[in-house]
């Protein structure tokens, strides 16, 4: 039976030495302590990965807190499980003494209690998270309520837009051109030509001017006439 102990930071200002010293005090060697800094939203870790292959049956693995091993508890779940059933190894929990698959309370072993322990830990998480939410779009809404507007001011349209919407229609000058000339970025110009009744306003108006100008010719012979 070997000990290892995982150690996860977020970011690498954060420092691990408190997890450190809490793994060696209970016994952890140092040369089996695993020190990782990445997220902890999923189990797509390299350290993390490394130690998985180094476990082997009645092994013992040791972490500070749950949320060292994982964050996402629906994941954690199922990492949970494929440690201490299918690598058939005890994982220990420093701060949550519960969650020791290792002890025996009764006829009840510590690997069930860990497991029970840790379903509660995942409903209570999802709760909070579904409260969180419902909190976020409650607050939305008196807010909206109350005449706040959400997102970004719209930007104002520069003097000269239509003008260079034709241009670019009219195969004049190219997008990039118009919008550099305008102070506006790339995208913004082009979403703009597609928001604008420039070119329709110009298809009715050309489609009207031929008519009258058909009108006028006829009238104009018959008068010749």
């Amino acid at each position: 039976m070997t000990t290892y102990g995982y150690v996860r930071v977020s970011s690498k200002d954060q420092n691990e030495d408190r997890q450190i010293i809490a793994l060696r005090e209970a016994g952890v060697p140092e040369k089996n302590i695993y020190v990782e800094k990445k997220s902890g939203k999923d189990f797509d870790r390299p350290v993390y990965k490394k130690l998985l292959r180094r476990l082997k049956p009645n092994d013992v693995l040791v972490i500070k807190s749950i949320d060292r091993l994982g964050r996402n508890y629906t994941e954690l779940q199922e990492e949970w499980r494929r440690i201490t059933i299918e690598k058939e190894v005890d994982i220990v929990v420093l701060d949550m003494p519960l969650l020791d698959t290792r002890k025996a309370t009764g006829d009840l072993t510590g690997r069930f209690i860990s497991n029970l322990v840790l379903q509660i830990l995942s409903y209570v998480s999802e709760v909070e998270r579904d409260n969180i939410k419902q909190r976020q779009r409650e607050g939305i809404a008196a807010a909206k309520a109350r005449g706040v507007k959400f997102g970004r001011d719209a930007l104002p349209k520069p003097e000269g837009l239509d003008s260079y919407i034709i241009a670019y229609k009219n195969e004049m000058i190219s997008a990039r051109k118009a919008a550099a000339a305008l102070g506006i970025s790339h995208t913004t110009f082009l979403r703009w030509v597609a928001q604008s009744s420039v070119l329709s306003q110009l298809t009715d108006d050309s489609c009207a001017d031929d008519g009258d100008g058909g009108d006028n010719g006829v009238e104009d012979s018959e008068n010749a006439a």
